[in-house]
């Protein structure tokens, strides 16, 4: 994806449909849950499909912290030689539970990283999905 920055600078905030389009084209990334005000950080693999994003998981911190806060907060990014770019989204997770649900993240071919059992499906519905494209480069001398 060509990304074009304006006036020569570094940084470029990218519209939703860029972010959505890196979303759609990676599969790891950092889902970020808070309990008690303490917040707590798991990479996960995940699938979007329907403009939310889907994950497995098993019963653990992760799940537990899920279901006391429902509030979460997801990062995934890329780092290429010469160029970087983050997504950021934030959202309301539910642990599926009607089989048609359940069904329907299946389709979307998550597969787990690692071999263990994670017989939980969790959707992540957005409610901001925000994104920045980086050129690498020297830093510029100051002026005088």
């Amino acid at each position: 994806m060509m990304f074009e920055h304006a006036d020569g600078n570094p940084i470029l905030n990218l519209d939703e449909e860029q972010s959505w389009k890196l979303l759609e084209g990676t599969r790891h990334g950092r889902l970020v849950v808070t309990v008690a005000g303490e917040p707590d950080i798991f990479p996960v693999n995940y699938a979007v499909g329907g403009r939310k994003l889907y994950l497995r998981t098993a019963p653990g911190n992760k799940l537990a912290e899920l279901t006391i806060n429902s509030k979460v907060l997801f990062e995934t990014d890329g780092i290429l030689s010469e160029e970087a770019w983050s997504v950021v989204l934030r959202g309301n997770a539910r642990i599926l539970q009607l089989s048609a649900d359940i069904a329907a993240a299946e389709a979307l071919d998550l597969k787990s990283w690692v071999p263990t059992l994670k017989d939980f499906y969790v959707e992540i519905e957005p409610t901001s999905v925000t994104g920045r494209h980086f050129e690498f480069g020297e830093q510029p001398e100051r002026e005088i």
